[in-house]
């Protein structure tokens, strides 16, 4: 199973580009050093630290004619990671 789900690339994330942090949508079950080894494996630099958060899933709700449906998205973990001074990554040219 991959560990590296996705990058995330929001306005707030382009941001913290400047401070060499990048954010990826990542495996429930990765933890650190895990996905610490496949960024540095997969974009050839090397990661100082990493930080994670499970986001929970939001509950939605519709209205229609047989009642109200509810249903929730799915739950899923981010990991914030900080690279060594100097190095950077270009998901544009990686793509």
């Amino acid at each position: 199973m991959a560990i590296l789900v996705q990058p995330l690339l929001t306005e707030k994330m382009t941001d913290l580009a400047a401070k060499r942090q990048y954010a990826f949508k990542v495996a429930q079950n990765a933890n650190k050093i895990e996905i610490a080894r496949a960024v540095e494996k997969k974009f050839n630099v090397t990661v100082t630290s990493v930080r994670t958060l499970n986001v929970k899933g939001k509950v939605k709700t519709q209205l229609t004619r047989r009642g109200r449906v509810v249903g929730k998205r799915s739950d899923w973990k981010k990991a914030v990671v900080t690279l060594k001074d100097g190095q950077t990554i270009d998901f544009l040219a990686t793509a």
